[in-house]
């Protein structure tokens, strides 16, 4: 069969959702978190009034399945981990049991992050001649700005490993205040601006577009918990700023509660999204 038209659809430069037309005269689309996360593709046939679902390859099926039950598995934990940590250092059980507890939940975090990008590189990709998905050869990394996917978790990645170095730092002792704002603070801002920009190109991906409420979409609410949560880190952080003249932080409880709430909602997320799979 031959492609005849291909539309193309998503936020600004990305694209999120491609239809095209196929030699019979039926019509695939294929968008861009279902074929990554469900290894779905939709196909209508022609003369057929209701479309219906084509699912990838076994190969690109059992690799999305062991990604994604990694990645929820490592963010629920972590994000249990970090709750734990807030809660220690909220009421007093210490501060070096606290960072030791966040710097773990840290790891989770990283491992999550690495398999959610791992995911984007190794999707499954379109045949426009067959309208399917197909497998393609393994990969440990790639480099594909264009793809939103990617973008959005390879930030992610990289906000876990800038986190990483905020939790290595807050395992030193006597640390002066320039140094603690400068190794524990700034990377804390810099990893929750990274999550940030993160949620937001999945959010416009799974709303192909301006971001919008997708209610009846398990996706979207994966994404929008997740999103959440960064607000809530972000928040914790602003809070969490050591002011060099009193040697004093901010507001120590909105600080830990913001982490805990934060950290929360990313285990949710890891949890719901196991079930987001082939």
């Amino acid at each position: 069969m031959s492609r005849i038209e291909r539309t193309a659809e998503g936020p600004g430069p990305f694209t999120t959702r491609l239809t095209w037309r196929l030699g019979d005269g039926g019509t695939a689309v294929w968008e861009s978190r279902r074929a990554r996360k469900r290894g779905l593709l939709t196909v209508r046939a022609a003369g057929d009034s209701e479309p219906r679902s084509r699912r990838a390859d076994s190969t690109s099926v059992s690799r999305l399945r062991r990604l994604n039950a990694m990645a929820a598995g490592a963010f629920a934990v972590g994000g249990g981990l970090f709750a734990s940590g807030a809660a220690v250092a909220q009421f007093g059980a210490g501060d070096v049991t606290g960072a030791w507890i966040y710097f773990v939940g840290g790891l989770f975090f990283n491992t999550g992050g690495y398999v959610s990008l791992l995911q984007a590189v190794n999707a499954p990709r379109q045949d426009d001649e067959m309208g399917a998905l197909a497998a393609q050869r393994w990969r440990w990394w790639s480099y594909e700005p264009g793809r939103i996917d990617w973008l959005s978790t390879f930030l992610l990645f990289v906000g876990t490993l800038v986190f990483g170095i905020n939790l290595l730092s807050s395992l030193l002792q006597g640390l002066s205040v320039q140094q603690v704002d400068r190794l524990i603070w700034a990377p804390d801002m810099i990893g929750c601006t990274l999550f940030l920009l993160s949620g937001h190109l999945a959010l416009v991906e799974v709303c192909h577009g301006r971001p919008g409420i997708r209610a009846r979409d398990l996706g979207w609410w994966i994404v929008a918990v997740n999103q959440l949560g960064s607000v809530l880190f972000l928040g914790a952080a602003l809070a969490d700023f050591t002011r060099p003249a009193t040697g004093s932080v901010v507001n120590v409880d909105i600080a830990n509660w913001g982490t805990l709430a934060g950290a929360l909602c990313f285990s949710v997320g890891g949890v719901l999204q196991y079930f987001e799979r082939p």
